[in-house]
């Protein structure tokens, strides 16, 4: 298993995970919206001057099955960054092999590296398989309206 940070080359597969999680997410009733997002606003927002979020691939024998989407926040009060997580999805044949924990592992590095207070995310209750996967990360649910988990990691 290897994690790698995506490249401007890698705009499509950004763009082919992202509907992966759409559509993963429109099966357990957590998304009924229309994807606004296209290869062209990737890589304005992801690769131009001012990255406002990144990605990281996770990799076996060098074909990517799984990534994460996040980006950084800034709390005035801690004077210090958070990380927001996004997405994370794995495909579906290649979960339960690590995948997912070899991802979460290199942003809880990211964010040792870079002085972050916590991860933190929002997942969807249904999706009850990933919400164990992050409670045995050792991941805590601050806060839950509706449907919707929100979640904070101290690695």
């Amino acid at each position: 298993m290897r994690v790698r940070t995506a490249t401007p080359d890698d705009v499509s597969l950004i763009f082919s995970f992202i509907k992966k999680k759409a559509e993963f997410d429109r099966n357990i009733g957590a998304f009924s919206g229309v994807l606004q997002v296209s290869e062209e606003k990737i890589r304005k927002t992801l690769f131009g001057t001012i990255p406002f979020s990144y990605v990281l691939f996770a990799e076996i024998a060098e074909q990517e099955i799984g990534f994460a989407l996040y980006g950084f926040r800034y709390s005035s009060f801690a004077g210090q960054p958070s990380i927001w997580l996004d997405d994370l999805y794995v495909d579906y044949d290649m979960r339960s092999q690590g995948a997912g924990a070899a991802l979460m592992n290199h942003l809880a590095e990211i964010a040792k590296q870079n002085d972050c207070t916590h991860i933190a995310w929002n997942a969807d209750v249904r999706n009850t398989r990933g919400l164990s996967f992050y409670h045995r990360l050792g991941a805590k649910i601050t806060e839950q309206k509706g449907n919707r988990c929100f979640l904070m990691w101290t690695p």
